[in-house]
């Protein structure tokens, strides 16, 4: 439901050291209480005044687009066609801000540790741009909002589901998961899977077969795109203490791991097909999605059997691939179901 489900590799910011001397060097997995100075007492370095920019970046839009095609590419899919314009405009409203309310929540719970890693020290959480209690409001309201945006242009089922999404991204991953175990982003990959169901229910009220394999295959995709993102910054979730799978088990074994799942993403993408949902076009193009996929995981899985350490460079290929493998793949879908 955010970067760290669906992963947001495109900014590798400076860490911003201006404030405060201390945060670097704070000892691991320590809140930095000073970090986040009230802007009433803190004279000329008061953060400037919060933009709309600034709440909008609050949101996570660029994770958000991505999970919004699979909240989109479900509802053609149970709809075989157009879901009409009223349900179509809801749910890509509602899900925006249910989505974004997870971001929200997830930022400042962790924005003790987004301050010492470089490509999140810049959030406005982080340098209160927009005040802890003002992002806490706002992220109460996202969620409200979205509840409210999805049941009245659609049904409530799709409006709880989305909810579930929220709290199973904010209190099972990020609260719990994340500090925890390495398990964390395959068990917490359920949050960034929820989006297929929303749009399911928002057409036909129920969760049918189908609509659980396309919430599957977005559970077991997650672990692939989300640990090749892992690979290119390891380093910083080590330095902060996050038990990321390459710094815990170890580059080679997170590889291995990595294969299993591109194999189980491979084969629910070609599932529906033999159960007599999709035509042998759309096998076809799952066939030639799911072969580039494999190529691309196994040429890590190459480099790590010969010790050698995985860069950024090396792990960006996939984790570029893996978000348009997805995108691609719902797309087939959804056209074939109106095409056949």
């Amino acid at each position: 439901m955010a970067d760290d489900i669906l992963g947001d590799g495109n900014s590798y910011l400076d860490a911003a050291t201006a404030r405060t001397g201390q945060a670097a060097a704070a000892p691991e997995g320590n809140v930095v209480t000073d970090a986040y100075p009230d802007p009433a007492t803190a004279g000329a370095t008061a953060p400037r005044p919060a933009t709309v920019r600034d709440y909008i970046t609050l949101t996570k839009p660029r994770v958000i687009s991505l999970l919004l095609l699979t909240t989109v590419g479900a509802m053609f899919i149970a709809a075989r066609g157009f879901p009409g314009l009223l349900a179509l405009l809801g749910v890509m409203l509602g899900g925006y801000m249910s989505a974004g309310a997870a971001g929200v929540f997830n930022m400042v719970y962790d924005r003790d540790i987004d301050e010492r890693m470089r490509r999140t020290a810049k959030r406005p959480t982080v340098t209160q741009v927009v005040p802890t209690r003002n992002a806490l409001v706002f992220g109460v309201v996202l969620t409200l909002a979205s509840f409210v945006a999805i049941a009245a242009t659609t049904n409530v089922l799709a409006a709880l589901l989305s909810w579930a999404g929220i709290a199973f991204y904010v209190i099972i991953y990020t609260m719990w998961l994340k500090r925890s175990t390495w398990q964390n982003i395959v068990i917490g990959g359920a949050a960034g899977a929820i989006p297929p169901l929303v749009g399911w229910a928002a057409v036909t009220g129920q969760l049918s077969l189908l609509a659980w394999v396309l919430f599957a295959l977005v559970f077991m995709w997650t672990p692939v795109h989300f640990w090749a993102l892992a690979l290119m910054i390891k380093d910083e979730y080590h330095k902060v203490g996050v038990p990321m799978a390459p710094a815990v088990i170890g580059e080679r074994a997170t590889v291995m791991q990595m294969v299993m799942y591109a194999v189980l993403t491979m084969v629910l993408t070609v599932l529906p097909f033999f159960l007599h949902v999709f035509s042998p076009a759309y096998f076809l193009a799952a066939l030639g999605l799911n072969v580039v996929l494999m190529v691309r995981v196994l040429r890590l899985f190459q480099i790590a059997r010969t010790g050698r350490p995985i860069d950024k460079m090396m792990a960006l290929p996939l984790y570029k691939y893996s978000m348009t493998y997805l995108a691609l793949v719902f797309l087939s879908m959804a056209l074939d179901r109106i095409l056949f």
